[in-house]
């Protein structure tokens, strides 16, 4: 299942430095951001090899995420906040705020071999968030 973690942040008089580092396996070898998404959904799958780490640098967004096992739903509105992806995580990502940029890092370069777009047996959750 997805992991919530609280990333290394460090405040002074000068602004604030978060420190993202030895939270996904490998080399980070993708990085690409998200925004002026609004209501649409993004993501709709998972992969077979790659991890992902999302942080809403700026606004907010909502993640649904399904293991085969157990379905959740995150809300990120913190840019300290990042959620761990396992490959085996299908997921979705909606209800993005006007002002939001969701920032992904990947440790895998992009391959559309590595998708698996087909979901899980869904349960509740799942129509809450197509709502």
């Amino acid at each position: 299942m997805p992991l919530l973690v609280q990333l290394d942040t460090f405040n002074t008089g000068s602004g604030n430095l978060t420190v993202f580092e030895k939270i996904i396996p490998g080399t980070i070898k993708r990085v690409f951001y998200i925004y002026g998404a609004g209501e649409t959904q993004r993501g709709g799958h998972r992969h077979h090899k790659t991890w992902n780490a999302l942080v809403c640098i700026h606004g907010s967004c909502r993640i649904y995420s399904n293991d085969g096992e157990k379905e959740e739903i995150f809300i990120l509105d913190n840019p300290v906040s990042c959620l761990i992806l396992e490959p085996k995580d299908w997921h979705i990502m909606d209800s993005f705020s006007d002002d939001a940029i969701l920032l992904v890092l990947s440790n895998e370069y992009y391959d559309k071999a590595d998708y698996i777009d087909e979901p899980y047996s869904l349960n509740q959750l799942i129509q809450t968030v197509s709502q």
